[in-house]
């Protein structure tokens, strides 16, 4: 029977995993609830060998893909592949896979969310009010419909967080070195967002071009007062940057959903009160986890009757030759 180990997830319990990889007489061995170390990973693929593995935040190392020689497929249960050692899986024949559209009205949604926030103060007066400070002189708000927002990757979930903001009557612009342009928003390049933004969205993924994509340098281009919200990626923002910037008053704030070496939160962003922090959670929703969850799991099955996966985020030989 074939064997597909599962190293981590973020829900109760492997039930719809099993509806749907028992039928296929797939047999699911499962790691720890919660991401553990790399070397645990690589111990439970060495243990197990299995034939395929779907990952949701663990690090399936090129050792962990190496120590499976029947492996025909490492499936992200998510979006982004920095997890996982793509070009070792692409090198020994095996399928790597993702689910890139499932959450792209909740990310929107989040984001859209954090813009609303800081803009009508509702964090940062929900913390005072329960604090027992009620001072509604204090209120330095903004008008949304006056406000120019900069989204930055205009992929599906760029395009849809440009389509729902629109509603708003905002001025749209948009920095995507591949994306064509439409009629929702401006086009400009990454300079001009920053300097003109009110309010900058990151939606991109996390790639060498886009480790630390907003730095020192490119926060100093930021128009001052901008309000910085990240759904993406940690790693796409310099987190010293981004304190060093907010110390000197040159940003009204940040909405981060994700940051660098997450789960661990800066004290200098925890502390702050013009910054607004969720735990990864952007993508989570119970319809959105279910698709997720349905959709990782059927193309599991389809590569492991032989079958080319939907969502190919590689070219492995093997298995085109197969």
């Amino acid at each position: 029977m074939p064997t597909v180990l599962i190293t981590d997830y973020a829900w109760p319990d492997l039930d719809l995993e099993h509806s749907v990889l028992d039928p296929a007489g797939l047999d699911l061995v499962a790691g720890p609830a919660r991401p553990a170390a790399p070397e645990v990973i690589e111990e439970l693929a060495a243990k197990h060998r299995p034939q395929a593995i779907m990952t949701n935040w663990a690090q399936v190392s090129a050792r962990a893909v190496a120590s499976c020689p029947d492996l025909r497929l490492v499936a992200r249960i998510g979006v982004g592949l920095d997890n996982i050692a793509v070009d070792e899986a692409t090198r020994r024949g095996a399928w790597v896979t993702n689910v890139p559209d499932y959450c792209v009205e909740e990310v929107s949604d989040h984001a859209i969310g954090l813009l609303l926030a800081w803009a009508r103060g509702i964090v940062a007066f929900d913390r005072e009010v329960k604090s027992g400070r009620w001072d509604p002189a204090s209120a330095r708000l903004h008008r949304v419909s006056t406000l120019t927002a900069g989204i930055v990757g205009y992929g599906r979930i760029g395009r849809t967080t440009a389509r729902k903001l629109r509603g708003f009557g905002m001025r749209l612009l948009a920095y995507d070195a591949y994306a064509a342009p439409d009629d929702v928003v401006d086009m400009v390049d990454l300079d001009t967002l920053l300097g003109q933004s009110d309010v900058v969205l990151l939606h991109v993924p996390l790639t060498e071009g886009t480790h630390h994509l907003i730095d020192a340098e490119r926060l100093a281009r930021t128009k001052r007062g901008a309000f910085i919200i990240n759904v993406s990626r940690g790693a796409v923002i310099d987190t010293a940057a981004l304190i060093a910037a907010l110390e000197r008053g040159d940003l009204s704030g940040a909405g981060l959903d994700v940051l660098e070496g997450e789960p661990a939160v800066p004290a200098a962003l925890r502390d702050r009160s013009d910054v607004i922090i969720t735990p990864h959670v952007a993508f989570s929703s119970a319809a959105s986890l279910a698709e997720l969850r349905r959709r990782v799991c059927e193309e599991v099955v389809r590569v492991l009757r032989g079958e080319r996966p939907y969502h190919a985020c590689n070219s492995p030989g093997r298995a085109d030759a197969a």
